[in-house]
């Protein structure tokens, strides 16, 4: 079998990636030339320069491979036209590639992310793949497009959909600001209302990623790969002041209106510099949601799908692996 993933020096990518190969795929992995190889580097990946903008690099990149892993994407931009480009066009431009250059492609897997469907709207019902899309922000609209640009290709290709929800584990970089002030004994929380949300496992997710691409049932459907329990932040800072061995935790509450500001005035910065914002005003309006949960049932039904890592142990091997890289 010939793989293509793309996204692959990226988090979820890399160790998509990474299974791919124990499973004795042959796998390439589109990079670019300013892409950190560090995930890669001393395994045997074939590597391919290609952009997701340049249809000749994209059908060399595609050629005669069975399945794609389409990982990649903008996670920050300046406006929602930076977004829809690289989010929605580049994934129109990498499946035009596929029906030209892989005939016998057996799926293409598109991560979206639960930002297409915008948060659930209480505690009881968390959000399901049959629900309207509502998404929130331009992120979240970019992955709604690009998710509908997927599916209207579904009677030229073999698509499938997974939707993760928050993810964190080895090799995070965002969700790894938590667990940073976690070590310090600081406990934000944004507002006053008690948040939930779906946190998953890199390797929970990634393996859900496969299973969902090889299954015979998931063919032209969309999935939440997810956590099967829902967490309150209380729960989540109370294993890491365990896993951290504190004694002590001070709460930091920061009201929306803060978080928000503070949102703005990044944003506004960030149109100043060269590169996008990480935070910014929209983002800010992600924090402040109250409930970012999804059922995992439609998963577990069509490829038994099931969350093997649970919370406690989870955050226990991330911090172990930060403390091994001297992240932490």
């Amino acid at each position: 079998m010939k793989i293509l993933v793309t996204g692959a020096t990226g988090f979820i990518g890399s160790h998509t990636a990474d299974k791919l190969l124990e499973k004795g795929y042959t796998v390439r992995c589109i990079v670019r030339k300013t892409s950190n190889l560090r995930w890669l580097e001393g395994k045997n990946f074939e590597l391919v320069e290609a952009a997701l903008s340049n249809q000749k690099e994209l059908e060399k990149a595609t050629e005669n491979v069975d399945y794609i892993y389409h990982i990649a994407g903008n996670t920050s931009a300046k406006n929602l036209e930076e977004y829809l480009q690289g989010n929605c066009q580049g994934t129109i431009n990498l499946m035009e590639a596929a029906l030209k250059n892989a005939p016998n492609l057996k799926r293409f897997l598109y991560v979206s992310s639960q930002t297409a469907s915008g948060p659930a709207n209480s505690a009881t019902v968390p959000t399901t793949e049959n629900m309207p899309m509502n998404p929130i922000t331009d992120y979240g609209r970019s992955k709604k497009a690009a998710e509908e640009a997927v599916n209207s290709y579904s009677e030229k290709l073999p698509i499938t959909i997974v939707r993760p929800p928050a993810v964190y584990g080895p090799r995070d970089t965002e969700i790894f600001d938590i667990f940073k002030m976690a070590k310090m004994g600081l406990n934000a929380y944004m507002g006053f209302n008690k948040k939930m949300l779906s946190l998953v496992h890199s390797e929970d997710l990634c393996e859900g990623i496969i299973a969902a691409a090889e299954s015979e049932n998931t063919v032209g459907k969309t999935y939440f790969v997810s956590s099967d329990e829902f967490y309150y932040w209380k729960d989540i800072y109370k294993i890491m002041k365990k896993c951290f061995g504190k004694s002590w935790t001070v709460s930091i509450y920061l009201p929306h209106f803060l978080v928000l500001t503070a949102g703005a005035i990044s944003g506004f910065i960030g149109k100043l510099s060269p590169k996008p914002p990480v935070f910014n005003y929209q983002k800010g309006i992600d924090f402040i949601q109250q409930y970012w949960i999804c059922s995992t049932e439609n998963a577990a039904k069509d490829f038994g799908y099931k969350q093997k890592i649970s919370l406690e142990k989870g955050i226990e091997e991330t911090i172990k692996w930060y403390k091994e890289m001297k992240w932490l």
